[in-house]
């Protein structure tokens, strides 16, 4: 049987013991990063979109209510100027999104919305993030706040579909550190080398 005694370096492994077969080094690297949204900037970028959903609803809409004498006063969720409203609001962010990767108001503050996981933003994350996300965000508006504390700055319906709203042409520098696994040979090679004595 093979024993591991200690040569002339200070490396010593203890005896009947195994040589590892990977040692893990850490490596620090310095990688670019289109700079994510803050809270400002999308705050901004939510209101002129909400003027022009706002500006859309009462050009299209009132004229018709008007024409068949419909109640504008209703504040129930059911009444029609209230779900007419609401397909007009959630139609506009789904489409501007899914076709331009960012509404007006993200165009005019150059921000656009990125997927995590695809090349380009699918129907269904679409749905998740603009309907799903954006009724439960509008149902408990604190929960907009969030996107000044998360991690790359982002809400509850960043967090739903898996995205992420970054400034466009916007760039930082970020230290990555990433785990490589080494075979000993590399680690104590040259004169720290180990040699077993049988």
């Amino acid at each position: 049987m093979s024993e591991f005694e200690k040569n002339d370096s200070n490396v010593s492994l203890p005896k009947n013991e195994a040589v590892p077969t990977m040692i893990k080094q850490t490596k620090v690297i310095e990688q670019i990063e289109e700079k994510t949204a803050g809270f400002w900037m999308r705050l901004w970028a939510f209101i002129v979109d909400f003027l022009i959903v706002s500006a859309i609803v009462g050009i299209v809409v009132n004229p018709i209510f008007h024409f068949f004498d419909w109640s504008f006063s209703e504040e129930r969720w059911y009444s029609p100027m209230t779900i007419i409203s609401g397909l007009f609001y959630y139609a506009y962010f789904v489409l501007t999104t899914k076709y331009w990767q960012q509404t007006i108001g993200k165009m005019i503050f150059g921000l656009k919305v990125k997927s995590l996981h695809e090349e380009k933003l699918g129907w269904l994350t679409v749905l998740f993030r603009e309907v799903v996300g954006r009724f439960i965000s509008n149902k408990l508006p604190i929960i907009y706040i969030m996107v000044a504390f998360m991690p790359s700055n982002k809400g509850l319906n960043d967090i739903i579909a898996d995205t992420v709203v970054v400034q466009e042409k916007v760039f930082i520098k970020r230290k990555k550190e990433i785990i490589q696994e080494i075979a000993p040979k590399d680690k104590f090679d040259g004169e720290n080398s180990i040699s077993p004595i049988g």
